[in-house]
């Protein structure tokens, strides 16, 4: 892991909290905006070194920022267990990586294992202000429309500017 990708990976959280941050909550869940981020960086950077740590730090952060009551907890557990199911995912569909289609369809099903887990996991430790069907379609739903539409937007801005830099990336130099 070098140095460069430390500083993508920690720009991508960052962006990631300022967007968990603004967003508004919808009966006491809020869209994870942050999941988006963390896909980009699984996606610009597929090692499982990296992956592995921006799930941490992407968990901490996600917790730290959650409007959630006692949802900090549910948010570490969901991210390393979301992160490895994209991780894998995406090393399977090897032929098809770099297409924004496939990049947005894996988001959209990462943002749905990772609802799900959050809100099974909330349910057991803090229980549930609401349904879980409720809650499900109020925050889950809208989160996997929006976080894949700003994937469909961000993954060719972030491929451009991966390939004019120069940045090794396994992803974007495989193309």
């Amino acid at each position: 892991m070098n140095t460069k990708n430390l500083v993508i990976l920690a720009l991508l959280a960052g962006i990631g909290v300022v967007l968990h941050t603004v967003m508004p909550s919808f009966f006491g869940i809020k869209p994870d905006m942050m999941l988006a981020m963390m896909f980009l960086g699984i996606v610009l950077i597929p090692e499982i070194k990296s992956v592995l740590l921006l799930a941490i730090v992407t968990g901490v952060l996600s917790g730290l920022t959650t409007g959630f009551p006692g949802g900090q907890i549910p948010n570490i557990i969901d991210k390393p267990i979301t992160a490895l199911v994209f991780f894998g995912l995406f090393l399977a569909l090897n032929k098809y990586r770099n297409s924004v289609i496939s990049v947005a369809v894996l988001t959209a099903v990462g943002t749905l294992v990772s609802g799900t887990v959050f809100l099974t996991a909330a349910y057991f430790i803090v229980g549930l202000p609401s349904s879980f069907a409720v809650l499900f379609a109020a925050g889950v739903l809208p989160a996997i429309a929006i976080n894949a539409v700003v994937m469909v937007i961000v993954f060719p801005i972030a491929q451009t500017i991966f390939k004019r830099s120069k940045i090794s990336s396994a992803s974007v130099v495989q193309k």
